[in-house]
């Protein structure tokens, strides 16, 4: 390993042959175990400036499209925290110069309270080649621990060590990042955080950048972030930069355990396993829940904010007892938002496992909140809403002026709102990551009876005999029951994949806007008396074509396929190689049909008998025009025909999964920001 001192350079060639990719490690310790800092990515042209503001990368931007630059985040070291940065220089463009490594504090900090302030260079097989200590910080607030820069197509290290008063603002302007001043930047920062950063509104700038940050050391190695021409002119005073809060979330990897073996079971904040009755299952639930939402304000709001809840300081409480008539009734629980003096205010009725809702019990609680003047009633159980079909029928009396509004949360959609937070967008420190991480937790638990739903009705079994001997008629108010069963069973597979996934998901409504839902759903059921098919679609954000679902009965089975269209430019037989390339990972056994003008069928096969002769997907007159591909996955449905959570509900979800990661992910136009997990799915 090579030992660097400031103003040193060396070729990464000459200390090993694995340096396309690398990883770059910013260390540093402190004696109290509260020191930190975070770390800053800059790519420069010739120049020395950057070309837009997807050249800066740190907290709020970690991740380069290309995959250059990626923030992997900081891990724990015996001395205090290394935050690791990970390259691929061979996809770095041509155009960029030079790599700029930097790290800054926050809140008046300096390096110089910071112990073992360091950088250290790894290759691609994680052998580390090099390590560069600045035992020299003193009271700056940002560094330029070194940078990678090219000589004649081959990759360099310099060591810097350059100090800035002026924290990342500074070193940010001086490299050609306009910081926007924002009106945000008056918003007194929350009481309960006390990790306040500064968060950069970014554009590239070709004239002179704002502010000149004293230098700690000048060195003549180092080229100046300034071109001489622009020394001259003069300069715009400093913008304060916007404030904002580091959005935390968890990694995808798991932490290594320490567990001796196996079978222990991580300490829990929320225990499951020792729920016993449907009533204890109700009221731990309930409990856990609204503690939740108290306690992470990004969660709380996004569960109360459709509901028409204004954002406030939000308090809940569970077991309440209030007046009514000669018997007082308990809900569940109470959610009161205060905002400038004003209070919004909500009951909760809880349900889990496969118990419904009660109209009498709910109506009872519509009528006490209109008397009380809350806002709203909250239903929250296993069951899905649906337009048009409300879970329970109350009545509304229309001479009260104060009116309540009746809303309905399904668990899938509290799971879906908490994997969002904590996976893809982010909360507001660890603390509140890990309290929506042990609630998911805890929603998944088998015995917490609240796993979405997952009971496709009474009506299930006779309807599947009805199918399988022909006797099922159109009319029949059964076939309206499994219609809207399947409906709601959509709408979580919805949920589900779009939480994995970090995007919208949502089936497709190809009707009038306007149109009764009620009456649709009438000719669907007629439709299914017919044909015996439950069908949907669902439109996934990034991806070239709706996914489609299609359950039949009759024989069994379930098809998800998706059409996507042909190119605008090239050659068919073009079109059919690249698409059996994008698809070298998917099953062998995917359907690929070719579509084409008019009311021919064209070409089909397996992706097993195409992959040596993509040429077989072309239609035999050449003059046929292909429209498109159809691609298609068979699978058997769930056997079960218990009216209890069967093995159809398991077998859509696994279907759509793995049609989307198989097939979807591989097509042109598809951009995940997750990978669906099955050990992040729970069967419903």
């Amino acid at each position: 390993m090579r030992e660097m001192v400031k103003g040193s350079n060396i070729s990464l060639a000459a200390l090993s042959e694995n340096i396309d990719s690398v990883i770059v490690s910013l260390g540093w310790g402190s004696s109290t175990g509260e020191g930190d800092a975070d770390v800053s990515v800059l790519l420069l042209d010739l120049n020395g400036k950057v070309r837009s503001d997807a050249d800066f990368y740190f907290y709020n931007n970690p991740v380069a499209a290309d995959g250059s630059v990626q923030l992997l985040g900081k891990t724990p070291t015996a001395d205090g925290n290394e935050d690791r940065i990970s390259f691929d220089l061979t996809a770095v463009s041509s155009e960029v110069d030079r790599i700029v490594l930097a790290a800054s504090r926050y809140e008046g900090a300096r390096f110089g309270e910071l112990d073992c302030v360091q950088l250290a260079l790894a290759d691609g097989g994680g052998e580390e080649l090099l390590r560069f200590a600045i035992d020299d910080a003193d009271a700056v607030s940002a560094i330029i621990f070194g940078e990678l820069y090219r000589r004649a197509e081959e990759w360099k290290f310099r060591a810097v060590g350059q100090g800035y008063e002026a924290g990342l603002a500074g070193l940010a302007t001086d490299f050609g990042v306009d910081i926007d001043d924002d009106a945000a930047a008056e918003e007194a920062p929350d009481e309960a955080e006390g990790d306040d950063r500064t968060d950069m509104t970014v554009s590239a700038t070709a004239t002179a950048p704002a502010g000149e940050p004293r230098q700690q050391e000048a060195l003549a190695a180092v080229p100046s972030p300034r071109r001489p021409e622009d020394e001259g002119r003069p300069r715009k005073a400093a913008a304060r930069p916007r404030t904002a809060k580091k959005k935390v979330t968890l990694p995808k990897a798991a932490k290594k355990t320490l567990a001796e073996n196996e079978s222990w079971k991580d300490a829990r904040l929320f225990p499951a396993s020792a729920l016993k009755s449907d009533r204890e299952r109700e009221t731990r639930a309930t409990s856990v829940l609204l503690s939740v939402m108290a306690q992470v304000p990004e969660f709380g709001r996004r569960l109360t904010a459709a509901f028409g809840a204004p954002a406030g300081h939000m308090e809940t409480f569970t077991e309440v007892t209030l007046p009514h008539g000669d018997t007082p009734r308990r809900p569940d629980g109470v959610i009161r938002v205060e905002r400038a003096g004003k209070l919004w205010t909500a009951l909760v009725e809880t349900k889990t496992n496969g118990s419904a809702l009660k109209a009498e019990q709910v109506q009872a609680y519509m009528d006490i909140a209109a008397r009380r003047g809350y806002e709203a009633v909250i239903t929250l159980s296993n069951d899905v809403a649906l337009e048009g079909s409300p879970l329970v029928e109350v009545k509304i009396d229309k001479r009260r002026k104060h009116k309540v509004a009746l809303w309905h949360l399904s668990w899938a959609e509290v799971a879906h709102q908490a994997q969002l937070l904590i996976r893809h967008e982010g909360v507001g420190n660890a603390a509140h990551a890990w309290l929506l991480q042990e609630l998911l937790h805890y929603l998944r638990h088998e015995n917490s009876g609240c796993h979405g739903f997952q009971n496709m009705g009474p009506a299930w079994v006779p309807v599947r005999n009805g199918i399988d001997d022909e006797t099922l008629c159109q009319g029949d108010p059964r076939a309206l029951e499994v219609v809207e069963s399947w409906e709601r069973l959509v709408r979580q597979v919805c949920l589900r994949l779009g939480g994995e996934l970090g995007q919208k998901v949502l089936p497709v409504q190809r009707t009038r806007r306007g149109t009764d839902p009620q009456a649709l759903r009438g000719r669907l059921a007629d439709q299914f008396c017919l044909d015996g098919r439950l069908r949907s679609e669902l439109r996934i954000e990034g991806t070239p074509g709706v996914l489609a679902i299609s359950a039949d009965l009759r024989t069994g089975k379930l098809r998800t396929s998706i059409e996507i269209p042909a190119p605008e430019q090239g050659y068919p037989l073009s079109w059919a190689k690249r698409l059996v390339r994008r698809l070298a990972e998917a099953p062998a056994d995917l359907h690929v049909e070719t579509l084409v003008e008019g009311d021919a069928a064209g070409p089909r096969g397996t992706l097993e008998r195409l992959r040596p002769e993509p040429g077989d997907m072309l239609p035999k007159e050449s003059t046929t025009q292909i429209t498109g591909f159809r691609l298609s996955l068979l699978k058997s449905m769930g056997s079960t025909r218990g009216n209890a959570e069967s093995g159809f509900i398991r077998s859509v979800d696994d279907a759509v999964h793995r049609f989307y990661t198989g097939v979807v992910v591989h097509l042109d136009g598809t951009t995940p920001r997750g990978t669906p997990s099955r050990s992040g799915a729970t069967a419903g």
